[in-house]
């Protein structure tokens, strides 16, 4: 690691507390100019440190500029080995993280970017990502296993969120099917699930999971279009740092315990948060509008209807809408 990073590294570990520039200097083997100047560096960035003769350099606990070193404080250690690579602008996360994907088949890493220019979610619309206000990230996954046992991996991602934003805030976060977040009857964020599979064998080669959640975008700040139906956490003091290691510790969990009373207690909580059941929605199929109520979500996190003739339709993927809306 550099300089920089070493130092950032420290400062994030002693957010709203004095180091001493002789500390800092004696820890990093540098001299007292080589910090200022590094300090200097890491203010030019953005982040906010305070400095004070004869008490130091301080990290403010309002600084939120995402980093690895910043990630890296809130991982559970089982998951620091986890590459994690950041950027302050790419297309796309899951674009990024498919290139550097095939560049080494084997590895798990973690994307994360400031800004989205082309920011997908499902259906191939677009995902507003602005700088400074959000998080945007993608996870590589090298499961090995057969595309059957992850039929509920975006369930898993959607609970993992949800718990995050409970344990952080005085939210609650909600589910709209099949992979939106919800505050206060606001979108706050999506999840794009991609995966390459080996056609002949069933095995799942790589998942990339996309994550994108409005931390404080301003209301007047979404394009009109999604101006009325678009919201942000707004987490208080909360980093968006600490809300994306939170968020990797609690889908790690969830994502590699297979005990089957566990993935039951999962869907529970999916379906308790889903918003939509007992409600009467409508969904399109092959483009055409039907209406029905959601009367449960199986197992396989597929969505079942019972429609306005009395058919039980189960639905594994698509768009859905509350009635009236």
């Amino acid at each position: 690691m550099s300089l920089i990073n070493n130092l950032l590294s420290i400062l994030e570990q002693n957010r709203n507390t004095y180091i001493s520039g002789q500390e800092l200097a004696e820890k990093l083997g540098v001299s007292r100019t080589g910090i200022w100047k590094a300090i200097k560096r890491l203010e030019e960035d953005g982040y906010m440190i305070t400095g004070v003769n004869n008490k130091g350099y301080m990290l403010s606990g309002q600084s939120d500029l995402i980093s690895a070193e910043g990630i890296s404080i809130y991982l559970d250690e089982v998951n620091k080995k986890y590459p994690i690579e950041v950027f302050k602008s790419v297309d796309s996360t899951n674009t990024m993280a498919k290139k550097l994907s095939l560049e080494d088949k084997k590895s798990e890493l973690i994307i994360i970017a400031d800004e989205q220019t082309a920011g997908r979610g499902r259906m191939g619309r677009n995902f507003f990502s602005p700088p400074k206000t959000g998080i945007y990230m993608s996870l590589v996954l090298r499961p090995n296993r057969h595309i059957s046992e992850l039929a509920t991996i975006t369930v898993k991602v959607c609970v993992a969120i949800c718990r995050v934003i409970d344990r952080l805030t005085n939210l609650r976060a909600e589910i709209k099917w099949v992979n939106d977040i919800y505050i206060n009857g606001k979108k706050v964020g999506g999840i794009l699930t991609e995966a390459v599979t080996d056609f002949e064998s069933g095995m799942v080669e790589s998942v990339i999971i996309g994550i994108g959640l409005n931390i404080k975008t301003e209301d007047d700040d979404f394009p009109s279009e999604i101006s009325s139906v678009a919201g942000s956490i707004f987490p208080g003091n909360v980093t968006r740092n600490e809300i994306i290691g939170e968020i990797i510790n609690e889908f790690m969990q969830i994502y590699l315990d297979v005990d089957n009373d566990d993935a039951s207690l999962v869907m529970g909580e999916y379906k308790e948060r889903c918003f939509l059941l007992g409600r009467n929605i409508n969904y399109y199929i092959s483009g055409k509008k039907f209406e029905g109520e959601v009367v449960d979500i199986n197992d396989l996190g597929n969505l079942v209807i019972v429609n306005v003739t009395g058919e039980k339709v189960i639905l594994n993927s698509g768009e859905v809408t509350l009635s009236g809306n």
